[in-house]
């Protein structure tokens, strides 16, 4: 017998519908792997060098500096601020020592901003940032999922509560940013601050903490609450011993998409956390109020400073792509860590 299909009108419209749904996708996976390709293509040269350690560690291990190119002795030559005034001083001192024999001097000399040093205030403070964000983020979306799925009555309130969460989450990060600076920044006295900018950023991924917490505790079976209760544990212990452990890996998987979203946030840690420039890093401080209560450099806002707000040329190209795929390099390597500890909790507690 032959069961063989008759292609219809209907079949040919839905192969058409496939193939322009994975023409789209393929589409959307090309332009993905172009614009990080880009990055990676012209920010290795500034992250990598041909001879040991091939990592550049001035790069990664020294603050941003200006950059002044200039010609010396026949030569072109590419110094950055401390570099050149030690070499300024040098000609100074040459010059006193011996006044009356020719001193050569730099000149054609021109300086470009944020263009020469590197980026280790920067990382930093996007380590902290984002680790102090998601701490908060955890916390308190962990707690609201928590009440919302197993204390909290199912009706018209909790309802409402639901879609004011997911009203929130397509809320821009621009209204986070400004509901920050006027709240912890002006209203409560933190200024520009490491809690002000935890806070915002908290506030801002927190629906996406309690939408993706919640459907993970719905995910743990009925059974598992009441076996439990019926040994007689409380509500709590039951939680905390037979609901969270099954939950976690759902859980982790809203701080990975969290960690995506905090780590690329230009406008919330401009209004309440970030600096262009700033010459202590966050732990030398004289008390540990002063580290809560101080503002900090960020990669995001650095590469949009760089980027936006400076002259163009090639010397700002070379910091705007290494910052970038430093940048991706750090989000990436949280993310991974993130999925890592995901995938051992669900090793050890699968159900």
């Amino acid at each position: 017998m032959n069961f063989q299909t008759q292609r219809t009108g209907r079949h040919a419209r839905e192969s058409i519908v496939f193939a322009l749904l994975r023409a789209a996708t393929y589409a959307i996976l090309l332009c993905g792997t172009l614009i990080v390709g880009t990055i990676a293509f012209k920010g290795a040269p500034v992250l990598f060098k041909p001879s040991f350690p091939f990592i550049n560690t001035t790069f990664l291990t020294s603050a941003p500096e200006t950059l002044h190119v200039f010609e010396y002795d026949g030569r072109k030559m590419e110094l950055g601020d401390r570099e050149y005034r030690a070499f300024r001083g040098k000609l100074a001192a040459d010059a006193a020592a011996n006044p009356h024999s020719e001193i050569r001097i730099p000149h054609s000399e021109q300086s470009y901003v944020y263009s020469a040093g590197g980026i280790f205030p920067c990382i930093v403070g996007t380590l902290f940032l984002v680790t102090g964000s998601m701490v908060l983020a955890l916390f308190f979306g962990v707690s609201s999922a928590i009440y919302l799925n197993e204390y909290a009555r199912q009706n018209a309130v909790t309802r409402l509560i639901r879609l004011a969460i997911l009203n929130l989450a397509g809320v821009p990060s621009i209204v986070f940013g400004l509901f920050g600076f006027g709240l912890f920044v002006i209203f409560l006295g933190w200024n520009v601050s490491l809690m002000a900018g935890w806070f915002t950023l908290a506030f801002m991924v927190l629906p996406v903490v309690i939408t993706a917490s919640e459907e993970a505790l719905k995910a743990v079976p009925r059974g598992y609450r009441e076996a439990s209760l019926a040994l007689g544990a409380t509500r709590w212990q039951t939680i905390r011993k037979s609901v969270l452990p099954y939950a976690l890996p759902g859980i982790l998987t809203s701080s990975i998409l969290g960690i995506a979203r905090v780590a690329g946030e230009t406008a919330p840690i401009m209004f309440t956390a970030a600096y262009v420039v700033r010459d202590q890093l966050p732990w030398q401080v004289a008390k540990l109020g002063d580290f809560l209560f101080q503002g900090v450099m960020a990669l995001p806002y650095h590469i949009y400073v760089v980027s936006t707000k400076i002259p163009q040329n090639e010397y700002t190209e070379r910091v705007q792509y290494g910052s970038t795929l430093v940048f991706l390099i750090l989000v990436a390597l949280i993310a991974a860590a993130s999925i890592l500890l995901r995938n051992r909790l669900r090793k050890k507690h699968q159900w």
